[in-house]
C-alpha cells in the first residue's frame, strides 16, 4: 500500500467519524431545533416523550431535566412578581403552566399550596366584611381574626377590623349578633324580688334556660328598673350588681355562677393564641402583655419570633390589639449623600542655593585595590573626597585642602500647581433610630513589635483608617421629616514616622465635624467650611549679599507652599416607609376592669334606660313597641308578679294561645279578669259573642300557669291588645290585689 492509499484510508476514516459524532444523537437535535425555534411547551412534550421512549439515552434525558427546571424557574418568577404587584390570576395562571412542566416540584406546589390559603382567607375576609355590614360585630370579629391569625398583613382583614375598632370606640350602637331569645327587647320593673323569680319570669317570656350554679344563695334580692333594652343587657346588670357571672351554654341556655375566684377557674374558659410577630421583638411583646393584661402564661421562641399566650377570650382579644399596635414596620429612610473634596496646591521654588557649609580638612585620597585569584584578578577602586574621621596634626598641615558640600551651587527652577476635585455618593438606606456607617479610604498597617525575655521578638499588626468616614443616626417623624446625627471626619497621611526597632508610624491630620439637623423629606442640606488653608515662605539667602533689595534673589533661594482643601458635604434624606397608625391609635380603648381585663363595658342597648328601684315606690312594666310586643310584668313590693304572653303575629282564621304566668311566693289562685278585642279575635275555650272580658280561675301553687285559647277572626287585620283588667289571689288568710298591667298586642295580618 502506498502512502497516497494510506492518507486517503485515513481521511476517509476522519470523515466517517465526524459524522457518527454528528449523528450520534439525532434526538438531542432536534430537541434543540425545537427549543430554539420559540414553542417551548410543544418542545417540552415532545422531549419527555422521547425521553420515555428511550430511557438509556442519558445525555438526552440530562438536556430535558434541564430544560423542565428552566422552564419552572421561569413561570415560578413571572408568579412572584405578580403576586407581588396584585395580580393574583396571572401568579395562578403562571403557577398552572409551571405544574404541567413538573407536577412534583416542591416550590410549585408550596406555591399552588399558598394560592388556595390565599383564597380560603379572602373568602373569610369578605365574610367578615359581610357580617360587618350587617352589624354582625361578634362574627365580623372573629372571621377577621381567623384570617389575621394566619396572615397579619391582610389588607381586608385589618379594614375589617379597623371599622370594628372605629365603632367600639365610638360606641357604636349596633349590637353584637346575640342571637335568638338573648336579643329579645324586654320592659321590667322589680323592686326586692327573688333572683330565682326573675329568672323563672324571663325563661317564661324568652323561653332561655337558665341553670344555677350550688353556690348561688337562694336569698338574693333583685331591684332594677329597666326599659326597652335586650334580656342579654338586663342579664349584665343582674350579673354585675349581684357579683354574679354568666356562661352562654348555647343561644337559648345560660349558666348562672357567683364571681368568685374559685369559681372562675372552674367555668371560665381558657383559650391560647399564638402571634406570629413580623417587625417587633417578642420579649418586649411579652413584657407589654404581662403589664398591660395580666396575664401568666405566655411563651416565647426567639428563633420563629413567635409569642404564645393562654388567657381568656376578653385578655386574648385585648392583647390582639396591643400586639397589633406594637408590631408595626419600623421607618426606614434612603440617605442620598455627596461628599467632595476641592484641594489646590501651588510649590513655587526658584533661585540659587549656595553651600550652606565651607571646610578646611583632610580628605580620604583615592585608592586602588588589586586581588589575585586563581579565576583572575579583581581591581576594586574606593573614591575619595570622604572627610577622614579621627585627629588632625597642625604642625601637618600640607595634606589640608579646603572644600564645600556637592553640589557646590544648585539653581532651583520650579514651579508645580496641582488641583484635585474628589467626589463621593454613597446611598444608604438606614431604618430608624439606627446607626450608618461609609469608610471611603485605606487601611494602613500599622506594625507593633513585642519583646518577651527568653521567647525573643514578636510582631502584630493593626490597621487605621485613613480618608473619608461619616456616620449618621436618623430619626423618622410621623410628619415625614428626618432629625440626623451627622459626624464626618477626613483624615489624610502627613508623614511617616519611624518608632523605636524600626517600628513605623504615621502622622495624620484630621478634619471632623458633628452636628445634628432636621429636615423635611426630599429637602438637601449642605455643610460646608471644613477648609484647610496653608501657606508657607522658606528662603536660604548668602549672608549679607542676599539681603540686599532687587540684588538680593540672585544669591537666594525661595520656596513657597500653598495648600488649600474644602471639603463640602450635601445629604438629603428621602422617606421610604414611615410609621402606619393603627385607625384607634389615639383613641381610648375599652380595656375591662382590674378583675375582668379586656371584658367589654357595661353598657346598654340603644333605647334601653335602667336605675335601681327605691324602697317604698311602687312598681310597674310596660310592654314593647307595637311591632314586637314583650310581655307586662307588674310587681308590687311583696306581691307575685302577673305577665301576659302573646306572639307576635299570626294570620287571619289562625289559632293562638295566651298564657297567664304568675311568678313569686305560693298561692291559693284566685279569679282574673282577661280584657281582650273582641272584634279582631275570639275565644275558643269560654265563647261569648261580643264579649271584651274573660272572667278566668288562676290554680293554685307555685308559679301557676294559665293557658287561653283564641282565634284572630276570618278577614280581620291590626292589632289585638290583651291586658289584665284586675287580678286577685288568695294567700294566707288574706286577699290581695294585684294591680292592673299594661296591654300587650298580637298584630293580626290579612
Amino acid at each position: 500500500m502506498t502512502v497516497r492509499s494510506v492518507l486517503r484510508l485515513a481521511a476517509l476514516l476522519f470523515l466517517s467519524a465526524c459524522l457518527l459524532a454528528c449523528t450520534a444523537n439525532p434526538a438531542l437535535e432536534e430537541s434543540r431545533q425545537a427549543f430554539a425555534s420559540g414553542n417551548t411547551e410543544a418542545a417540552l412534550r415532545s422531549l419527555r416523550d422521547k425521553v420515555a421512549a428511550d430511557p438509556r439515552n442519558l445525555e438526552l434525558r440530562s438536556y430535558y431535566l434541564r430544560q423542565r427546571d428552566m422552564l419552572v424557574v421561569r413561570q415560578l418568577a413571572v408568579a412572584e412578581q405578580a403576586r407581588a404587584a396584585g395580580r393574583y390570576e396571572e401568579a395562578e395562571a403562571a403557577l398552572a403552566m409551571a405544574r404541567q412542566f413538573d407536577p412534583l416540584h416542591p416550590r410549585v406546589r408550596a406555591g399552588l399550596d399558598a394560592s388556595a390559603a390565599r383564597q380560603s382567607r379572602d373568602q373569610t375576609a369578605r365574610e367578615a366584611q359581610r357580617r360587618a355590614d350587617k352589624g354582625d360585630v361578634a362574627g365580623a370579629e372573629a372571621a377577621a381574626r381567623a384570617v389575621l391569625a394566619t396572615d397579619a398583613s391582610h389588607p381586608l382583614a385589618r379594614e375589617v377590623m379597623r371599622r370594628l375598632d372605629e365603632r367600639a370606640a365610638a360606641r357604636d350602637p349596633l349590637p353584637a349578633a346575640l342571637g335568638g331569645a338573648l336579643a329579645k327587647p324586654v320592659t321590667v320593673e322589680f323592686r326586692d324580688a327573688p333572683l330565682r323569680g326573675v329568672l323563672e319570669v324571663l325563661s317564661r317570656e324568652s323561653g332561655l334556660n337558665f341553670v344555677l350554679d350550688k353556690d348561688v344563695r337562694p336569698d338574693i334580692k333583685v331591684s332594677i328598673f329597666v326599659r326597652k333594652s335586650s334580656i342579654d343587657d338586663v342579664l349584665k346588670l343582674l350579673m354585675v350588681t349581684q357579683q354574679l357571672d354568666r356562661k352562654l351554654l348555647n343561644e337559648r341556655s345560660v349558666l348562672i355562677y357567683p364571681n368568685t375566684p374559685a369559681k372562675q377557674k372552674d367555668y371560665q374558659e381558657l383559650v391560647t393564641r399564638s402571634f406570629y410577630l413580623a417587625n417587633a421583638d417578642p420579649k418586649q411583646a411579652m413584657a407589654m402583655i404581662k403589664q398591660m393584661v395580666k396575664t401568666k402564661d405566655v411563651f416565647v421562641e426567639e428563633k420563629l419570633n413567635l409569642l404564645v399566650m393562654k388567657d381568656t377570650p376578653d385578655a386574648v382579644r385585648l392583647a390582639e390589639r396591643l400586639i397589633a399596635g406594637l408590631d408595626l414596620a419600623e421607618p426606614e429612610v434612603m440617605l442620598e449623600v455627596e461628599v467632595m473634596e476641592i484641594s489646590r496646591n501651588r510649590l513655587l521654588e526658584l533661585g540659587l542655593r549656595f553651600p550652606e557649609q565651607i571646610g578646611y580638612g583632610l580628605l580620604q585620597p583615592t585608592t586602588t585595590s588589586a586581588v589575585t585569584t586563581t579565576t583572575g584578578t579583581t581591581i576594586t577602586q574606593n573614591l575619595g573626597g570622604q572627610l577622614l574621621s579621627g585627629n588632625i596634626n597642625l604642625r601637618n598641615t600640607g595634606a589640608m585642602v579646603p572644600y564645600v558640600a556637592n553640589p557646590g551651587l544648585l539653581l532651583n527652577l520650579k514651579d508645580q500647581d496641582g488641583r484635585s476635585n474628589i467626589l463621593a455618593n454613597p446611598r444608604i438606606r438606614v431604618k430608624n433610630r439606627d446607626k450608618a456607617r461609609i469608610h471611603i479610604g485605606e487601611k494602613l498597617p500599622v506594625f507593633t513589635t513585642t519583646s518577651t525575655a527568653n521567647v525573643g521578638v514578636s510582631a502584630s499588626v493593626n490597621y487605621l483608617d485613613v480618608g473619608l468616614k461619616l456616620e449618621v443616626e436618623p430619626t423618622v417623624h410621623l410628619d415625614d421629616e428626618v432629625a440626623i446625627k451627622v459626624n464626618l471626619e477626613v483624615s489624610s497621611i502627613v508623614k511617616e514616622v519611624l518608632g523605636p526597632s524600626s517600628s513605623l508610624a504615621y502622622q495624620v491630620g484630621t478634619r471632623s465635624a458633628v452636628t445634628s439637623l432636621r429636615l423635611r423629606d426630599g429637602e438637601t442640606q449642605v455643610l460646608a467650611g471644613l477648609i484647610s488653608d496653608e501657606e508657607r515662605s522658606s528662603a536660604y539667602r548668602l549672608p549679607g549679599l542676599g539681603e540686599v533689595p532687587g540684588l538680593g534673589r540672585l544669591f537666594s533661594s525661595q520656596r513657597d507652599v500653598d495648600n488649600k482643601t474644602e471639603i463640602v458635604l450635601l445629604i438629603t434624606p428621602r422617606v421610604v416607609r414611615n410609621l402606619t397608625q393603627p385607625a384607634q391609635a389615639g383613641a381610648t380603648q375599652a380595656a375591662g376592669t382590674e378583675a375582668a381585663v379586656g371584658a367589654a363595658p357595661l353598657l346598654l342597648g340603644p333605647g334601653g334606660a335602667a336605675a335601681v328601684a327605691p324602697r317604698g315606690a311602687g312598681a310597674g312594666a310596660s310592654g314593647g313597641p307595637p311591632s314586637a310586643p314583650v310581655p307586662a310584668v307588674a310587681v308590687d313590693a311583696g306581691l307575685p308578679a302577673l305577665a301576659v304572653a302573646v306572639p307576635e303575629q299570626v294570620q287571619a282564621g289562625e289559632t293562638f294561645a295566651v298564657t297567664l304566668t304568675l311568678a313569686g311566693p305560693a298561692t291559693e289562685g284566685g279569679p282574673v279578669l282577661l280584657a281582650y278585642d273582641s272584634t279582631l279575635v275570639e275565644a275558643l275555650d269560654q265563647p261569648g259573642e261580643g264579649a271584651d272580658a274573660l272572667a278566668l280561675q288562676l290554680p293554685a301553687g307555685t308559679a301557676p300557669r294559665l293557658t287561653v285559647r283564641f282565634r284572630a277572626r276570618p278577614g280581620a287585620a291590626g292589632l289585638a291588645s290583651f291586658g289584665v283588667l284586675s287580678a286577685q289571689l288568695r294567700g294566707g288568710g288574706q286577699v290581695q290585689t294585684l294591680p292592673s298591667a299594661e296591654p300587650v298586642g298580637v298584630r293580626i295580618a290579612p
